[in-house]
């Protein structure tokens, strides 16, 4: 097995949380019966249609191929890359495998997909080692008795080794010490602080900020002032400050709600505007349990009763309905023409994650208006009863879409 460790100084105790993340997991999970595809350009996902790649291997990355990328595009950039179709029992069984190993090293784990946790290994020194024997312990165990390989973060903070564990890939370890963590952090470009994406690297850049140490040094008031609340939070994780514990969860994997249609649907305005009434009922349960997704899937099933699901990655964790929507009606087009007509629509919040006490970082304002917007209608419907206020296009529902889903009644004429 290939081993590439570093450290950024001395082994440090301090750092007993690690970010363990599996490398290309979907395309690493298919090779395993593949094996003559190793060392090709390989993509996950359907070559069906206008669908969207669901991992990639090193390899086609090299030429700018990315998850959630339309395989279009993907194509387009890496025409020799070979596609194989997903079978996600085949990731959902492995992915038990991956926890179950992560279980035999700590009880404290912090799942946070089906390839990735954070764990808490303070307990587990004494019988195991130092931090990073540890990390090594756990990269080797996946690799022999799975035959795929993980990529291991080690600091004193979940932020600090989550940002380690990507440098660290693929088929690596990097432990960062904690007394010479904001040394490291100040190395890296802005984009690397968590929630700092385009939109906000662009308003940034404006004032000459393109590094962590430039948030870092620019006083909070100026942060405040272009990035409203986000900027004492970006400022904060500029110097290391994230007290967040691993935290075991219980938690509802997904939420999400679907319709069986009294009549099946070919037409794409009911199913939008239904997918648009079930984002809405989702977003309000993430809400009111206190969670975000950071994933969401589309599940469609046809006359014929024949079910698929779409899914993807969202760039930020949300609880909006506009957000899911926006996400999931892509999945929708992306699926081009239909063999026939939809039985039962669908919409899952995945990859959830709880929103107490973290802000959403996002400095896009229309976002923001959603977001006051919706939590406006929880509390009117809180207090007058579900479905008293909702979007406009729902006030009339469509004839074709009255199933076994709970059903909005139309307006008094």
């Amino acid at each position: 097995m290939p081993a590439r460790s570093s450290t950024a100084g001395v082994e440090d105790a301090e750092c007993t949380i690690l970010h363990v993340d599996m490398d290309a997991f979907y395309v690493s999970v298919e090779l395993l019966t593949r094996p003559e595809l190793r060392g090709r350009p390989v993509i996950a996902g359907s070559p069906s249609g206008r669908s969207v790649v669901l991992s990639a291997s090193y390899e086609a990355r090299r030429f700018g191929v990315r998850s959630a990328m339309p395989m279009s595009t993907a194509l387009r950039l890496c025409p020799q890359a070979v596609i194989v179709e997903p079978h996600h029992s085949k990731y959902a069984e492995v992915s038990r495998a991956v926890m179950e190993i992560f279980g035999r090293v700590t009880p404290v784990v912090e799942p946070l997909s089906v390839d990735e946790a954070f764990l808490d290994v303070r307990g587990s020194l004494r019988r195991l080692g130092s931090p990073r024997a540890i990390g090594e312990q756990i990269r080797s165990t996946i690799h022999r008795e799975l035959g795929i390989t993980a990529s291991v973060g080690i600091a004193s903070t979940k932020f600090v080794a989550k940002i380690a564990s990507t440098r660290a890939k693929p088929d690596g370890l990097l432990l960062i010490p904690a007394d010479r963590t904001v040394e490291y952090l100040h190395t890296l470009p802005v984009s690397a602080l968590w929630g700092v994406g385009s939109k906000t690297q662009d308003i940034l850049a404006r004032l000459g900020i393109r590094t962590v140490e430039d948030v870092a040094r620019t006083p909070v008031s100026v942060l405040q002032r272009v990035l409203g609340a986000t900027g004492t939070h970006v400022h904060r994780l500029a110097w290391g400050e994230d007290p967040r514990p691993v935290t075991v969860t219980r938690q509802e994997k997904s939420i999400g709600a679907e319709e069986t249609f009294a009549a099946d649907v070919a037409d794409d305005d009911v199913l939008f505007a239904e997918l648009l009434r079930l984002s809405h009922r989702t977003a309000a349960r993430l809400r009111s349990a206190a969670l975000r997704a950071g994933g969401v899937s589309l599940k469609l099933r046809y006359a014929d009763f024949s079910t698929i699901t779409r899914s993807r990655r969202l760039a930020e964790p949300v609880d909006s309905a506009h957000a899911l929507y926006g996400a999931v009606r892509q999945l929708l087009e992306a699926l081009g023409d239909r063999p026939m007509s939809v039985r039962l629509i669908g919409i899952r919040a995945e990859r959830l994650e709880s929103a107490d006490g973290v802000q959403q970082l996002t400095i896009d304002r229309q976002d923001d208006n959603w977001r006051l917007a919706e939590a406006a209608l929880d509390r009117v419907n809180g207090k007058f009863g579900a479905s008293m206020l909702r979007p406009a296009r729902l006030l009339r529902r469509p004839p074709e879409a009255g199933g076994s889903g709970s059903s909005i009644p139309s307006p008094d004429r």
